[in-house]
Formats: structure tokens, sequence, C-alpha cells
């Protein structure tokens, strides 16, 4: 069946910071968010490095993400940063790059479920039975990050495949939103918005109204039967 993919973006500094260090990028086959780090400068930097990749790339997202850790040892300063979370898209199947905390969700069904795994020392200890979820999400190192594309010590991506359906809602966001929200209310917008553009700036209005004490942005994917309206979802 012929579908569309309607994309929405929004993204913030906050309430807190001056400078906004996540970078953003969106075209009708690919999506990314990347969250800049190392100082207002450096992690603006390494941001808007990694989608500059990603602007000029087509296919795999593997050798984009080396080519990303190639131009930050070239061009950061050591130790400057950023995450990535990025989608490209093959019809109705995407390819999913994942490195840092920055997340992938989809809405299927009414569930919310998260796609990336966070390389986080918090999801560390989850993972190894240390933490519970709910202890994670208001531990004090929540944001520190154990792999990132960085000058000079560069991890690798998670790289997996995944298959869309119609209807589908598909958020891609920095940790500025989902360490300064319930998950719950995430998924409420989600699912009482119909329209990206506004379940996305809403999703901020979240944050913000949290303390915005750190840079937000969303990338809101729609799959949707092509030509159909999105009220018609």
């Amino acid at each position: 069946m012929t579908h569309e993919l309607r994309i929405a973006v929004a993204t913030d500094p906050g309430l807190v910071r001056e400078h906004n260090e996540d970078s953003v990028y969106v075209r009708a086959d690919l999506q990314a968010v990347a969250d800049g780090m190392g100082g207002h400068e450096h992690g603006e930097l390494a941001s808007a490095i990694a989608v500059d990749v990603l602007a000029n790339w087509q296919g795999d997202l593997g050798p984009a993400v080396a080519e990303i850790a190639r131009r930050l040892d070239d061009e950061a300063p050591q130790g400057t940063g950023t995450t990535l979370t990025a989608m490209r898209w093959e019809g109705l199947a995407f390819q999913l790059a994942h490195v840092g905390d920055s997340r992938a969700y989809v809405l299927r069904e009414g569930e919310l479920r998260q796609l990336s795994h966070d390389h986080t020392m918090v999801q560390a200890l989850v993972d190894a039975g240390r933490l519970t979820p709910e202890e994670a999400a208001g531990h004090p190192r929540r944001a520190y990050v154990l792999r990132a594309l960085q000058s000079g010590n560069s991890h690798e991506p998670d790289l997996s495949w995944h298959q869309a359906h119609l209807d589908d809602r598909y958020l891609l966001c920095s940790d500025g939103l989902t360490d300064y929200t319930d998950l719950r209310d995430v998924h409420e917008i989600l699912m009482s918005t119909e329209d990206g553009t506004e379940a996305a700036w809403q999703l901020i209005a979240l944050a913000n109204g949290n303390g915005g004490p750190d840079n937000i942005t969303c990338v809101i994917t729609d799959v949707v039967r092509q030509n159909k309206k999105w009220w018609q979802r």
C-alpha cells in the first residue's frame, strides 16, 4: 500500500542554557538528532559536523558514522563529541543508527516503545540489575554517557533494521526531553495530538515546564497512507 512520511521538527535551547548544542537534520528518507558535548562552541561544532555529513550522505549509515568520526578527529578539539540517533528509510523499512543517549521511540497501536538503547552509566547499571528503571530516571548521573562520537575516541554505533507499519508514529529526541519529563506524559501527547508539529512543540513545552535545564530537540515522523490528511489517521 502506498505510504508517505510526514515529518515535524522542533528544537529549543531550554530555559537555562544560552546556546543550543543540539543539531537536527531531516529529509524524506532520513531523520537525525545529534546532541553535542564539550562546551557550547565545541558541542555545537560536533553536532553540526554530524548532520553535515548526513546531509551529503546516501546509503548505509555505518560508513556515515565512520565519516563523522573521521571529521571530528580532523576538525574538532580533543574530547569534543556528540550523540547521534538517525533513521534511514527504504520503503517501509528503516535503518536505525544510534550512539549515546538521544533516543528513538515508536508509537504503535497505542503502545510507546523505545527502539534505541541508552549508552549511559545508569543504563549499564540497569542492565546489570543494580538499578531499577525508576531509580535510573532520577539518578544524579543519568546524563553520563559511556559511548559517543568523540574527537580522538569515537565508539561504534548500534545499527539495526526495523519494519514500519502504517499509522506508526516515530519520535527521535535529545535527552533534554527524556531526562526531564515523565514518559507517561510524552506518551499522552503523542497519542492525543494528531498534528506532528504541534505535538513536537508540546513536548518541548513539557520539558520547559519542568525547568528546561537542557536543550530539547524532537523529530516526529508519521507513517500514513499517501494523500491521507492528518485528521483522518
